[in-house]
């Protein structure tokens, strides 16, 4: 299966556009991190320095990637059944771009939006930790494996949550329900953090690589799923809400 670059790109931007000129995405992508960052900033900065070595030993940070989990739902629930709402849907399947295409430059656009919601707040938790922590408080978050973890699972994460949001939109007529249905996909990974965090699953090399394969192979099926659901003619014929 070929894709046009050219027509993906001009997908990817429109999307861009789209997420600028719509302002309850851009204060929900912005407020939403708050409620996930509060828990894990607090503890951070309250841990006296002789309880440092709990960082090590526990893993209360992992709960920050429930933002890329979480937040990618916003834009990409809106992505398709949003844009039917407004009328702007219908003019974009009477092109030539295939709805791989399509749904490829959609899916683009809103993880580049979510990385850069996802890795500015982890910026912020750092430095808020680098400058309120203590410092063996704040040494023992800069390890290595935290670090590693929030680049390598931050995409991974997002990805899925956009195949979950979108493969809602496209078969949805609402957008607050499809929404809502969208944000069940980061549930089992808010689940599976506060596990971790809590000490109730040991976190080990071994579960982070099954995690990522898993995660990479969804994401991959994703794709082809939501590609496979989208309707163009059902979509082009159907009346909006």
């Amino acid at each position: 299966m070929s894709v046009n670059a050219n027509r993906v790109r001009a997908m990817y931007r429109k999307e861009l556009r789209e997420y600028r000129r719509n302002r309850v995405i851009v204060a929900t992508m912005a407020v939403l991190p708050i409620g996930i960052l509060i828990f894990p900033l607090l503890f951070v900065i309250a841990l006296p320095a002789s309880m440092a070595g709990s960082l090590r030993n526990g893993d209360p940070l992992v709960i920050l990637l429930g933002i890329p989990a979480l937040v990618p739902s916003v834009v990409a629930t809106y992505a398709v059944i949003g844009e039917r709402q407004q009328g702007t849907l219908e003019p974009v399947l009477t092109t030539p771009i295939r709805r791989e295409e399509l749904i490829l430059g959609k899916a683009l656009a809103a993880l580049a939006a979510s990385l850069t919601v996802a890795y500015a707040v982890y910026a912020f938790f750092l430095v808020c930790t680098w400058t309120m922590a203590q410092p063996e408080v704040a040494s023992a978050v800069m390890q290595p494996r935290y670090l590693i973890a929030q680049v390598l699972f931050t995409p991974l994460l997002a990805a899925w949550s956009i195949w979950v949001g979108m493969a809602v939109s496209t078969r949805s007529s609402d957008v607050r329900a499809a929404q809502q249905l969208g944000s069940l996909a980061g549930l089992p990974v808010i689940l599976l953090a506060y596990l971790i965090a809590f000490k109730v699953i040991q976190a080990t090399p071994a579960l982070a690589v099954l995690i990522a394969v898993v995660l990479l192979i969804l994401d991959f099926l994703g794709w082809r799923f939501v590609s496979a659901v989208f309707d163009r003619e059902r979509l082009i014929a159907g009346t909006r809400d």
